[in-house]
């Protein structure tokens, strides 16, 4: 994978689909397919942590119903790229999905509780800290019945980690480590592993522990 900064300049000169690290008929579909096989239905609300432009919510957009899809994002830029790229104003007026541009994970700013919620690549580049931070704050919004599936890079022993979060650095985890993170947040913790990412990149599902 080319690695570049995602200044918003590095994003309008290498295109919105190679900012978020490319593969896009592999990754947006395998997205979608996993999460109806979990169950989501048209009627369900899922909020999609790190959005990006799109890759995956474009087709979560188009299946669910009007207001059902919630994005969180840092980079305005990607989401502009994703609504006039690969949604178009006549279905983006059509299905209305929500926007959060934020890096603190400020979820409280949707107007609807998720029942389910996608972290795709995300924790990859998360320190520890950040990742308790996406849920408890994911926590206080979610339904009580939400479940988050959050793709990871998988280590058999802990491993040295860059200091801080950053979206160009690879963070590897222990499933045991993730509980933990899981627990200091209140949710539960469940290892699912392959789920045929092109990366090898594993899943687990987190749920949220009674309040």
């Amino acid at each position: 994978m080319t690695v570049w900064d995602d200044s918003a300049d590095s994003i309008h000169d290498h295109g919105h689909r190679e900012s978020v690290g490319g593969l896009w008929d592999e990754i947006g579909p395998l997205q979608f397919d996993f999460l109806v096989a979990q169950g989501l239905r048209p009627n369900d609300v899922l909020v999609d942590v790190a959005c990006g432009s799109l890759r995956g919510g474009a087709h979560f957009i188009r299946y669910l119903e009007p207001r059902g899809y919630l994005g969180i994002e840092k980079r305005i830029e990607l989401v502009i790229y994703g609504v006039a790229a690969e949604l178009g104003s006549e279905l983006y007026r059509e299905k209305r999905p929500r926007f959060v541009i934020s890096d603190q994970f400020e979820f409280h700013k949707f107007d609807r509780s998720p029942n389910f919620a996608i972290g795709q690549s995300i924790f990859t580049h998360l320190d520890p800290s950040d990742i308790v931070l996406c849920l408890e704050r994911l926590k206080a919004l979610a339904s009580p019945s939400c479940r988050y599936y959050a793709s990871f890079r998988e280590a058999l022993a802990p491993q040295e980690n860059a200091s801080r979060s950053h979206a160009h650095a690879v963070f590897a985890y222990t499933q045991q480590q993730l509980a933990e993170f899981a627990a200091r947040a209140g949710w539960s913790f469940r290892y699912i592993g392959n789920w045929n990412h092109p990366r090898n990149q594993m899943m687990a599902e987190f749920q949220p522990l009674p309040r």
